[in-house]
């Protein structure tokens, strides 16, 4: 067999990750200098650099492993683990950790230090994840793992794209319906142009032209390119001189729950590839991923990395492990080169974005492909705690622009027309509370009460330690609770749940019910 370096498939799937990888970067970029108070200068020698160093490590180790799996298994048709900066750690460590340093002390790098310290002790929880990872994936039904990623895939990535799409449709819906028709009609182009290819250059060929007819103008005048190589500087001083008990005590209910997200979500992610027909090793996968941020927090990244939602995506669309390398190499040099403002320029994100879109879609149907038939209806419960983190999401942007105070509404008000405390609850661990009521109606479907009763056990527990359903308002800040007992109503909720699905256990009639 031939294994090829690169086909026309890692083609397509660079385009998408590497827009997915950009825009990261510049959102992350954006935070830094906007609230964090990093100078350009700063952030193009100190961060950017250790966020090169790490997505470079991670993409090359997870095209090695795609291509030695390719290999042992003599197939043509294996696709490298997707890698990134995690959207959700970025967020929470930008406005959990470095902005409210910054904004109480004014100092931008005694902000970037502690930073440092929190993308660090993420990694170390990453790695010692990876030795109890695999029990965890193989105790947990298909159908819990695949719908938190689903409902993830259907409201942080799809409806975000969608909405832009119909904000600018002249840019938008030509190169999407590119897409649509290569992979979903299986259209063949001319040439074998790959369609993630046409799609780009079309997008980028009507974001230029159709202002001249009255559209909105999308684009961005291109800054000067002032040619610069931004080697990575070790940051193991600076790190070291955070690395005290009083700063991980402050910070540990931030740091930890998203360590433990970041081990989830990656698990998750593994199995959808093995969903998929790529079946990899779950403690070498994490450790990758960890090492990786460990990597990038030597090196002055705070920011830690993920194995990224979309495997299915990219495999849709024919990448390999050609596309990884692809990415790795072309995010690198322009992170290195100070090329980021002038690719930011070039590609607007509603000429690339239908290429995410599409993964989005092809995460959320594989979800039910994938999964026993009967399985369903577990799906579709573990896609609505991701609703509520979506929809809490809308509720923050909405009083941020209005300056209001959330943290001054009633709980108890129907707000958009539901109770403000149920919306955070539920929002609150979405990840995991997901997995943990798919699970049971798995068990359920099954008519396995006792391990109904279980996986209502560990919603208790996870629960009396503040991992779901526990939260605090700080302005328009919604803030995990991570601490003991949590809140209350829900452990003794989830054990009074327990207790009655082991009672159903003891009877020894099985109950059937018709066709609803």
């Amino acid at each position: 067999m031939k294994f090829r370096i690169f086909t026309r498939g890692d083609v397509d799937g660079f385009f998408g990750l590497m827009l997915d990888n950009l825009i990261q970067i510049l959102v992350l970029s954006g935070l830094c200098i906007g609230l964090g108070g990093m100078s350009p200068e700063f952030l193009a020698t100190r961060v950017l650099p250790g966020v090169a160093i790490s997505l470079l490590f991670g993409n090359i180790l997870y095209a090695l492993q795609a291509f030695r799996l390719a290999k042992s298994s003599s197939r043509e048709d294996v696709t490298a683990l997707p890698y990134g900066i995690n959207t959700v750690s970025l967020f929470a460590f930008f406005f959990f950790v470095i902005f409210p340093i910054y904004k109480a002390t004014g100092d931008s790098i005694a902000a970037w230090k502690v930073g440092l310290l929190a993308s660090f002790t993420s990694g170390l929880i990453e790695i010692a994840g990876s030795f109890v990872a695999d029990k965890i994936r193989k105790n947990t039904p298909r159908a819990a793992l695949l719908s938190a990623l689903a409902g993830i895939a259907i409201t942080f990535i799809s409806m975000d794209f969608l909405v832009r799409t119909f904000q600018n449709p002249m840019v938008a819906f030509l190169p999407f319906s590119v897409l649509l028709l290569q992979y979903f009609g299986k259209f063949q182009f001319p040439f074998h142009i790959p369609g993630g290819l046409i799609s780009i250059a079309l997008g980028i060929f009507l974001a230029y032209v159709t202002p001249y007819f009255g559209f909105p103008d999308i684009t961005k005048p291109f800054p000067s390119w002032d040619f610069h190589l931004y080697l990575p500087l070790p940051a193991l001083q600076e790190l070291w001189e955070t690395l005290s008990y009083a700063n991980f005590l402050a910070y540990f209910a931030v740091i930890f729950p998203m360590g433990i997200f970041n081990v989830i979500g990656s698990l998750q992610n593994i199995e959808s590839a093995e969903a998929s027909g790529d079946s990899y090793s779950t403690r070498n996968s994490l450790l990758i991923n960890g090492s990786g941020t460990l990597l990038g927090a030597f090196f002055g990244s705070p920011f830690p990395t993920t194995i990224y939602i979309g495997h299915p995506g990219w495999k849709a669309l024919g990448a390999k492990h050609g596309y990884s390398i692809l990415n790795g190499l072309f995010i690198t040099g322009v992170i290195l080169l100070g090329g980021v403002s002038i690719l930011e320029s070039l590609i607007p994100i509603e000429a690339g974005m239908g290429i995410v879109l599409w993964i989005g879609i092809v995460i959320a149907a594989q979800c039910f492909q994938s999964v026993p038939s009967h399985h369903a209806p577990a799906v579709v419960v573990g896609l609505l705690p991701a609703l509520a983190g979506w929809a809490v999401l809308l509720l923050q942007n909405a009083f941020n622009y209005l300056q209001g105070d959330l943290s001054q509404v009633d709980l108890n008000a129907p707000l958009f027309p539901y109770p403000l405390g149920g919306i955070l609850a539920l929002s609150q661990g979405f990840l995991v509370s997901s997995m943990v009521w798919a699970s049971i109606v798995v068990q359920i479907l099954d008519s396995q009460w006792r391990g109904a009763g279980i996986w209502a056990l560990v919603g208790a527990l996870l629960s009396l330690f503040g991992c779901l359903h526990s939260f605090s308002l700080i302005g328009n800040s919604v803030q995990g609770s991570f601490s003991f007992p949590g809140n209350l109503n829900f452990v003794w909720s989830y054990l009074l749940l327990s207790v009655f699905f082991f009672l159903v256990s003891l009877s020894s009639r099985k109950v059937s019910t018709g066709p609803v």
